[in-house]
């Protein structure tokens, strides 16, 4: 049995990036530890979702141990850091945000964290973070630190496999079966999509993890997240044979070994 650590930047980034990947672990018998670098304090709450005087980041605590125990998940934890909101905000400036924090001082924090665990396998956001948000980025760093300073031998990085998403809108879009919110979120993840910034091309992706069969998983575990997730937003008003179709894969890069041209490799990371 491998234990496998996933470091997160705000609750609900676990489910939409690697829930799969993290359901398939655990069901395979290997022990899965989410570490959530912030409470996601700074996201937008979906209207009428908190009750009166309720705190965002209380209620997306409850919401990523909900998706957790969803995902088999064996161990959440937090590694105390402020939401540093979106790239640009002010926010990103205030002292105790994971934007902010020194490297090797949350990496040290990191470790002491887990200092009870025999680390297999490391899995943090590729450089970018994905599509640029500071604290993905933060992940990247960090988590990438932590590793190196703990000796852990398979480090990787999740990513966004920017040739699939980009056709995959386009198919979503073709259909024109989408409600007005649904399509207008389309919209907005395409111009994302078109950023060269985002995701990674498929080329230097080494990994594409099938989590099909636990899709349904992933999916209950997205719409744990109620408060950033409405039931009518574009990831749970499609189809599940288009979710499926869409988001029935999830990709990771070996940094240390690259593809070079050959198949994408299939196993849980572990290889």
């Amino acid at each position: 049995m491998a234990t496998a650590v996933f470091l997160h930047a705000h609750p609900d980034d676990e489910a939409l990036a690697t829930g799969g990947t993290m359901a398939r672990l655990a069901d395979e018998g290997h022990r899965v530890v989410l570490v959530v670098a912030t409470n996601g304090e700074e996201g937008e709450p979906v209207d009428g979702v908190l009750d009166e005087g309720e705190a965002l980041g209380d209620r997306r605590a409850t919401e990523v141990a909900e998706a957790a125990a969803i995902l088999g998940v064996a161990r959440v934890e937090y590694l105390g850091y402020r939401d540093s909101g979106m790239a640009g905000e002010a926010t990103n400036d205030h002292p105790d945000c994971f934007w902010q924090a020194d490297v090797d001082e949350a990496a040290s924090r990191l470790g002491d964290l887990l200092a009870d665990e025999h680390v297999d396998l490391a899995v943090v956001y590729d450089p970018n973070g994905g599509y640029g948000h500071p604290d993905h980025i933060q992940v990247h760093r960090v988590g990438t630190r932590w590793a190196e300073q703990a000796g852990i031998g398979r480090l990787r990085w999740v990513t966004l496999n920017r040739d699939s998403i980009r056709r995959s809108i386009e198919e979503a879009l073709a259909t024109g079966d989408l409600d007005g919110m649904a399509a207008a979120s389309l919209e907005e993840r395409r111009e994302r999509a078109e950023q060269e910034a985002f995701g990674t091309p498929a080329d230097e992706i080494t990994h594409s993890v099938d989590v099909r069969g636990v899709v349904e998983r992933k999916l209950a575990a997205i719409a744990a997240h109620a408060s950033q997730i409405p039931p009518d937003s574009f990831f749970l008003s499609m189809p599940i044979e288009r979710f499926t179709s869409a988001f029935g894969a999830e990709w990771f890069v070996d940094p240390d070994a690259p593809r070079k041209g050959e198949p994408f490799r299939t196993g849980l990371l572990l290889d």
